[in-house]
């Protein structure tokens, strides 16, 4: 038989669970998703992933600006669900919702519960240099990501992935993670575990101000920092002179092996756009312009002069 499922999802991380959840023959009776926002040059309202992906697959969307209120609280339960599946909607759920569902509300969360709780778990795991993480399915609970875990899966994150490319790895693992609990939910074989009390962190949103590649720093944390803000909102430096500077992304860079001093931090070492660090050293090897396609550093050095001994600021 199939689960009667609200699905709860806003970015594209959480469009294959929903459409896993449609392959397997649940009833998804509606999604609720993010308004529609302004994106674009012109700034119209765009539909987000999940929503879109809801109108294609014929499941009504409802974009609530609050689920604060009793006629939210109202309207939820009158979708009478077993359980509401939830993958980063974008917003903590209130008691009310919580309890609504006959088995409650589960959850898809992006890192190995309990490190990285929060908004940002993917970001964070990357930047922090951490070797693995995980995607985890878990009861939902008042507390932000604090509810026992159900199922989990551990994922190696490479020495040169991205955070983009590690979030459509997990994206692809949770799909079928929650497939899977909702089989077992299914049988009556879901068992849930306790999260340690112990290596709590936290992941929370990234600031703008962390975009800022700091070369000061040693240059593994540089690396890690420019893996896990790539593609967005992507580290930055700039080049060029006051009026004439420009901002320049670093979606991609090599760290150069050696850890020691080998030159004032931010120096052009080379031809090949190596740049030191406080110590050690990193490559750019894909960066992107305002207002261009990511380029090459290569293609790069067509417009911009950057011989050795530049200081990128």
């Amino acid at each position: 038989m199939s689960l009667r499922i609200v699905f709860m999802g806003t970015p594209e991380f959480s469009v294959p669970t929903l459409a896993g959840l449609i392959a397997a023959g649940h009833e998804i009776v509606t999604v609720y998703s993010q308004p529609p926002r302004p994106a674009g040059r012109g700034m119209s309202d765009r539909k987000s992933p999940v929503h879109a992906y809801a109108d294609s697959a014929g499941i009504p969307v409802l974009t609530p600006v609050s689920l604060r209120t009793p006629e939210a609280t109202e309207t939820f339960r009158t979708h009478h669900a077993d359980v509401a599946v939830v993958v980063a909607y974008g917003w903590i759920l209130p008691r009310a919702i919580l309890d609504a569902p006959r088995h409650g509300c589960i959850n898809l969360h992006a890192s190995a519960l309990p490190r990285w709780r929060g908004a940002a778990p993917i970001q964070r795991a990357v930047m922090a240099g951490d070797r693995d993480t995980a995607v985890m399915v878990m009861r939902m609970e008042a507390g932000l990501d604090t509810g026992p875990v159900y199922l989990g899966e551990h994922v190696p994150i490479e020495m040169d992935m991205s955070a983009g490319e590690l979030h459509d790895t997990l994206s692809r693992r949770g799909a079928d993670l929650v497939v899977r609990a909702l089989a077992a939910l299914e049988r009556g074989s879901l068992v849930a575990t306790a999260q340690s009390p112990e290596g709590v962190t936290y992941a929370r949103k990234i600031e703008k101000s962390e975009a800022h590649i700091d070369f000061t720093r040693p240059a593994a944390e540089v690396h890690a920092i420019i893996r896990g803000l790539s593609p967005h909102p992507g580290a930055w430096f700039e080049i060029g002179e006051n009026a004439k500077s420009e901002r320049v992304k670093v979606l991609r860079a090599g760290l150069v092996p050696g850890d020691g001093p080998i030159g004032q931090p931010g120096e052009v070492l080379d031809e090949m756009l190596t740049i030191a660090c406080a110590s050690g050293a990193i490559r750019l090897l894909e960066v992107q312009r305002a207002g261009r396609k990511p380029m090459s550093a290569a293609e790069l050095l067509r417009g911009f002069s950057m011989p050795p001994g530049t200081r990128l600021r």
